[in-house]
């Protein structure tokens, strides 16, 4: 795709990143046919290659409304389209680039800028999410049905942040003790409030292959609420901040020798993973983003290479799983989650269109309830078809929304190993 870009971009290094992807894309339509808001809208703006066209028409310095932000807004950033695109046209990055013109080019009303704000504060603070989340919880039956499936029932298994269950439980200090490999966690902003059992689950299935997982204290939110909703400068420093409280671990072995960066919420992972792309022109820490991105694994990829025979699951189960986009199209893992819980004895029963997004995407299913209930319904008929016991899946996100419309539990996958 030929494209000329306007003086205010040319030159800047979104302008060569966003034209360097327009002109790989050979604008043929493939990317439509796996387009979550095109299959339910059938507007060629509501698909990859009209939004691609939007974007290089402002970004070629044509007028820029609502409209085109609408159009970029009704994305889900699930990034399906680059699996089946031919050419490999990086469209998540365009659609950030996009995102972020937008907002300088075309201002939100006051309305909408206070509650992305609101947003980007409120879910990146654990203490502060999880004081609203326990006001929401106590107050569940009283709230509008379009808010309360947003507040899921109160939860009390599982435990509290890694570090404090290191600090505070003398058996979690007593195990640590003998464990000889160490992997570094990321606790995230919202998974501990809403569901501190998946990571205490993978601290204890790892400690049972010899591998101890910690946290570092100071880390945070990976970026990427910050990144998709077009606060790139923010979503930079949240990197920053976690490869500074990640590096004294990584550099000087802190208690030994890290072997990974594990993820246990795939949309973190997928961010983190390209934390070397977003900070390669940071002269002070693209060295040390790159080495991050590099140590960064989903736990999926941490147990693939493990031997498996100390996992014994107490009650294998017919279990429908559901891959989350950030794991299947933005870090291109596929099938391992599925061999793993085969593996332990789980049936894993076939799933209609499971490369289709649920509509959670983050802050998606706030901001665009009724395509995001849409979708959500439509991955939920195809994972309940076959009538599994539970639904599995690999992402905070994914998990709260399927289960805040699910008739079948829904669990994240790791916990099916926690015996």
């Amino acid at each position: 795709m030929q494209t000329t870009l306007a003086d205010f971009i040319r030159d800047t290094t979104q302008g060569q990143e966003a034209e360097a992807i327009l002109r790989s894309c050979v604008h043929c339509g493939f990317c439509n046919a796996t387009c979550p808001t095109y299959q339910l809208l059938g507007d060629e703006l509501d698909g990859p290659r009209g939004r691609i066209y939007l974007m290089k028409q402002m970004l070629e310095g044509q007028p820029v409304t609502a409209v085109t932000r609408l159009h970029l807004d009704r994305c889900l950033t699930c990034r399906n389209c680059e699996t089946t695109c031919p050419s490999g046209v990086q469209y998540g990055r365009l659609i950030d680039i996009g995102r972020d013109v937008v907002e300088r080019l075309s201002p939100r009303p006051a309305a909408e800028r206070l509650l992305r704000t609101g947003l980007r504060k409120g879910l990146q603070s654990p203490a502060l999410f999880g004081s609203m989340l326990k006001l929401g919880q106590s107050v569940r039956g009283l709230l509008p049905s379009a808010l309360r499936e947003h507040v899921p029932a109160s939860n009390n298994s599982g435990v509290g942040p890694l570090h404090s269950e290191i600090q505070d439980s003398p058996d979690a200090r007593e195990a640590t003790a003998t464990l000889t490999r160490r992997m570094l966690v990321l606790e995230g902003c919202v998974q501990p409030a809403m569901a501190p059992e998946t990571n205490a689950a993978a601290k204890r299935v790892l400690a049972r292959l010899g591998i101890n997982l910690v946290a570092a204290p100071n880390a945070g939110c990976c970026g990427a609420i910050d990144q998709h909703l077009a606060a790139p400068d923010a979503a930079k420093a949240a990197m920053r901040r976690n490869i500074d409280a990640w590096w004294p671990f990584i550099k000087d072995g802190v208690g030994g020798n890290i072997e990974a960066i594990v993820m246990t919420a795939s949309g973190c992972g997928s961010t983190v993973k390209e934390y070397g792309h977003h900070l390669r022109h940071d002269p002070i820490y693209a060295e040390k983003a790159a080495r991050v991105s590099d140590l960064t694994r989903d736990l999926s990829e941490v147990l693939r290479d493990e031997d498996l025979s100390a996992l014994k699951p107490a009650a294998p189960k017919r279990i429908a799983f559901h891959p989350p986009c950030s794991l299947q199209h933005g870090q291109k893992v596929r099938g391992v989650i599925e061999s793993i819980l085969t593996r332990a004895g789980f049936e894993l029963l076939p799933v209609d269109e499971a490369h289709l997004c649920c509509g959670s995407a983050g802050t998606y299913s706030v901001l665009q309830p009724e395509l995001s209930g849409q979708l959500r319904a439509r991955k939920l008929s195809n994972l309940q078809a076959r009538g599994p016991e539970l639904i599995a899946s690999a992402n905070i996100g994914c998990q709260t929304h399927l289960a805040a419309a699910s008739d079948v539990p829904v669990v994240h996958w790791i916990t099916l190993l926690d015996n």
